[in-house]
């Protein structure tokens, strides 16, 4: 979870609520408290989780088309195999 985001959230429900500024404090922490409990049920990724993941798609699907040419060059040469050994 952001913390910056969770923070921003926190103090902008803190704020409008109608408490003493000593119970301030304690409202903006319950707050907080809530909004972390009911986020983390949402499975959601930080940025840097995504950007992650999102890096090794790119690599997996590099690799992915890299195999994809090799087993079209095997291909190729089977073939051309099996044509001499026709021929022979």
């Amino acid at each position: 979870m952001d913390k910056r985001l969770l923070d921003e959230l926190s103090a902008h429900l803190a704020g409008l609520m109608p408490a003493a500024n000593e119970l301030r404090h304690e409202t903006r922490s319950k707050v907080e408290q809530t909004l972390k409990h009911g986020l983390k049920g949402l499975d959601i990724l930080t940025r840097d989780e995504f950007d992650a993941q999102a890096r090794a798609l790119d690599r997996a699907q590099q690799r992915v088309t890299e195999l994809e040419k090799l087993i079209a060059d095997l291909e190729s040469r089977l073939a051309t195999l099996e044509q001499q050994q026709h021929r022979n």
